[in-house]
């Protein structure tokens, strides 16, 4: 299995969905993003510091020349164990127009000829929306991941382990 290479970027077709290596110059339009409550319900609260950590390393959503979500893709080598886990957060104003599903098969089209074959994500077991995404995808819910997260309320809730194999793809 090859070792991560840092992230290119990558053009969907039509070329209005790009996804770039993240920068922190991201931070600040990625932070207001994540302020909406039908957001901020499955992201929590987020500030500059923390969020220049996070996206280190992983894509930005842009559509449209905007800045539009993170993608971020935690790639795992070991040789026994290779896959790629997401996440993925898109602005409230692209949600329902299929940009989701394009930026995770630009993604998983692009680790698939790194050698990649396993794919696995893992929204709360609660967002209908993300798991009907994911499932358009390909992903197939695997199990329960059960009081997985905290709440931005501060309880416990249940994660859905969805993964997808190279061979399934769509």
């Amino acid at each position: 299995m090859p070792e991560p290479a840092p992230l290119p970027t990558l053009v969907g077709a039509p070329p209005d969905l790009v996804l770039r290596p993240s920068d922190p110059s991201d931070v600040d339009e990625l932070l207001d993003l994540l302020r909406p409550p039908e957001i901020a319900e499955w992201w929590g609260e987020n500030d500059a510091a923390s969020l220049t950590d996070e996206i280190a390393g992983h894509f930005t959503i842009v559509i449209g020349g905007e800045v539009a979500g993170i993608l971020e893709c935690h790639q795992e080598n070991e040789p026994m164990y290779p896959e790629v886990s997401f996440d993925i957060m898109l602005g409230v104003r692209w949600h329902g127009a299929g940009y989701g599903r394009r930026a995770l098969r630009l993604a998983i089209d692009y680790f698939v000829t790194r050698g990649h074959h396993r794919f696995a994500i893992d929204p709360a077991a609660t967002n209908v929306a993300a798991i009907r995404c994911y499932s358009a995808v390909g992903f197939r819910p695997v199990g329960i991941l059960r009081q997985a997260e905290r709440t931005p309320r501060g309880e416990f809730r249940d994660g859905l382990l969805m993964d997808l194999l190279a061979t399934e793809l769509p």
